[in-house]
C-alpha cells in the first residue's frame, strides 16, 4: 500500500464517487472504514470532518509507518447523510480484512447500526453524537461515544445559561426555547432538556425543524410570539446558518443563542459574519494550526502534496474533530495491541478492549502532538465515553473567542437518566446488561 493509493481514493472521493477505494486492504494492514458525504445537504460539514480523519491515517503511516509496523489503509463510502445509504456502506465494508472500528458519522446511521455491532463484533464510535445512553458500557458493549453525548452538552449548556443568569435558581419562571433538528440527532437530547427544566423550573419550548433545516420561518415566528429568555439550538449543516440568519430578520439577541458543538463550526458562521456575533457554542477542544499534531499533517502530508482538500483547511474547527476521532481510533488499536500483540493487525473485538482502556493523560497528549487541543481521556469497560467536558465560546464577527472555563457534565444529573432509559432499550431489545463490567 502507498501513498499514492491513498491520494487517489481521497481525490475520487472528492469528486464525487459514491463508493471509492484506497486499494485493497491486505491482512498486515489496518482498515478503517470511512462513512462519508462530501455529497448533499450536509457535505460541508462532512467534507471537513472526514479530510481530518483521512489525512490523519496519512500522517501517522508517513510520519511513523503505521502503527508498530503496521500500515494503516482506508476506504470511503459516500452515504449523502442518509441512514439506508449509511448502512449499506456499513454492509459493505464491514467485510474487509483488518476493519478495526466504524464511525458512522450521523446518528441516524448510528442508531440503525447499534444491534448490529454486537453481532458483526465491530465497535462504533461517535464522538459527540449518536445514542446519549450508550456511555453506559454495561449495557452499550460496542458503542463508544467519546468526548460527550447530546445528553452531556445539553447539561452543560443549562448550567452555563443559568450561571449567566445569575445562578440555576434564577432560571426560574424563564422561558427557554429548543430548536432542534426533526431527527434522532434532535430528539435524543429531549429527556435531559425536560429534566432540567423539571428541576429548574424553567418553560422548556420544543421547536422541531424539518431537515434539513432551510425552511425556518415559521419556526422563529413561533420564536418572536412565545419571546423566549433563550435559545437552544441543536442544528446541522445549512439549518444552523439559516437559524442564525433568521433570529437577525426577527431581531431574537444572538448572544441570548446557544447552540451544541456542531453550531460552533465555520460553516455555520461563515455566509452570516457579522450577523452572528454573539451566537454561543459549546466546544469539545482547540482548533487552530499551531498544536504538534496540525504542524505534523502540514509538514508530513499537505507539504508532501498529499492533503486530502485544501491546506488552509487544516485546523478548522470540524477538522480538527476529525483528527482526534481519527486519533482516538488508531491509539485504541495501539493499546490493544500492547496486550495482543505489537505488530499485528487487530480484531474488532482486540479493538473493542482497546477502546475500553484507553488512558490518555496530559503527558500522553503531549506525547501524541495533542497538547492544548483537548482534555485527558480515560475509559473503562463501563464508561465508555472517557471524558464529558466542554467550554464556550462566542463568534465575535470573525472568529470564535473563548468565553467560560472548562465545564463537567453533572453525572448527578445524567446518570440516572443513562440508567432509566438504558434499561428500557435493553427491555425492548431483549438484551441483558454484561457481567464483567466491576
Amino acid at each position: 500500500m502507498n501513498m499514492q493509493r491513498l491520494i487517489l481514493s481521497a481525490t475520487l472521493a472528492a469528486a464525487g464517487a459514491g463508493f471509492v477505494s484506497s486499494a485493497a486492504a491486505q491482512a498486515a494492514e489496518q482498515f478503517f472504514p470511512q462513512l462519508t458525504y462530501r455529497t448533499g445537504a450536509y457535505a460541508a460539514y462532512g467534507i471537513p470532518w472526514s479530510n481530518g480523519k483521512v489525512d490523519y491515517i496519512k500522517m501517522i503511516n508517513a510520519r511513523d509507518g503505521g502503527v508498530n509496523g503496521v500500515k494503516l489503509t482506508f476506504e470511503e463510502c459516500e452515504t449523502a447523510y442518509a441512514t439506508d445509504r449509511g448502512v449499506e456502506c456499513y454492509e459493505r465494508l464491514k467485510t474487509r480484512p483488518g476493519v478495526a472500528v466504524v464511525e458512522p458519522l450521523a446518528t441516524g446511521i448510528t442508531f440503525a447500526l447499534t444491534e448490529k455491532a454486537p453481532v458483526d463484533k465491530i465497535p462504533l464510535m461517535t464522538q459527540g453524537y449518536g445514542l446519549s445512553i450508550s456511555q453506559d458500557g454495561n449495557a452499550f458493549q460496542w458503542n463508544f461515544p467519546f468526548l460527550g453525548s447530546y445528553w452531556t452538552g445539553a447539561d452543560i449548556l443549562i448550567q452555563h445559561i443559568g450561571k449567566q443568569a445569575g445562578g440555576l435558581d434564577k432560571l426560574k419562571g424563564k422561558k427557554i426555547a429548543y430548536v432542534y433538528h426533526d431527527s434522532p440527532f434532535g430528539k435524543d437530547a429531549i429527556p435531559l432538556m425536560e429534566k432540567r427544566a423539571q428541576m429548574h423550573g424553567f418553560t422548556l419550548q420544543l421547536m422541531p425543524v424539518t431537515a434539513p433545516g432551510v425552511e425556518q420561518k415559521s419556526t422563529w415566528l413561533q420564536v418572536r410570539q412565545n419571546r423566549p429568555d433563550y435559545v437552544v439550538l441543536y442544528g446541522w449543516g445549512v439549518m444552523n446558518t439559516t437559524a442564525l440568519k433568521e433570529a437577525q430578520a426577527t431581531g431574537f439577541p444572538r448572544e441570548k443563542m446557544y447552540s451544541i458543538w456542531w453550531g460552533g463550526t465555520e460553516p455555520a458562521v461563515r455566509d452570516v459574519g457579522e450577523g452572528a456575533k454573539g451566537f454561543n457554542a459549546l466546544s469539545l477542544y482547540s482548533h487552530g494550526t499551531s498544536s504538534k499534531v496540525m504542524q505534523d499533517i502540514l509538514k508530513h502530508v499537505h507539504d508532501a502534496k498529499q492533503g486530502t482538500g485544501a491546506r488552509n483547511e487544516v485546523g478548522e474547527v470540524l477538522y480538527v474533530h476529525g483528527v482526534i476521532t481519527q486519533m482516538l481510533a488508531i491509539e485504541a488499536v495501539r493499546v490493544a495491541q500492547e496486550k495482543f500483540g505489537k505488530g499485528k493487525v487487530m480484531t474488532g473485538e482486540q479493538v473493542r478492549w482497546g477502546m475500553e482502556n484507553l488512558k490518555l493523560d496530559a503527558n500522553r497528549l503531549k506525547e501524541l502532538g495533542f497538547e492544548g487541543v483537548m482534555q485527558p481521556l480515560a475509559t473503562s469497560c463501563a464508561n465508555h465515553m472517557g471524558s464529558s467536558s466542554a467550554r464556550v465560546y462566542a463568534w465575535d464577527g470573525k472568529d470564535w473567542k473563548y468565553t467560560s472555563d472548562w465545564y463537567q457534565a453533572d453525572k448527578s444529573v445524567i446518570d440516572p437518566l443513562v440508567k432509566e432509559h438504558g434499561d428500557k432499550y435493553l427491555a425492548e431489545k431483549k438484551i441483558s446488561r454484561r457481567t464483567d463490567c466491576k
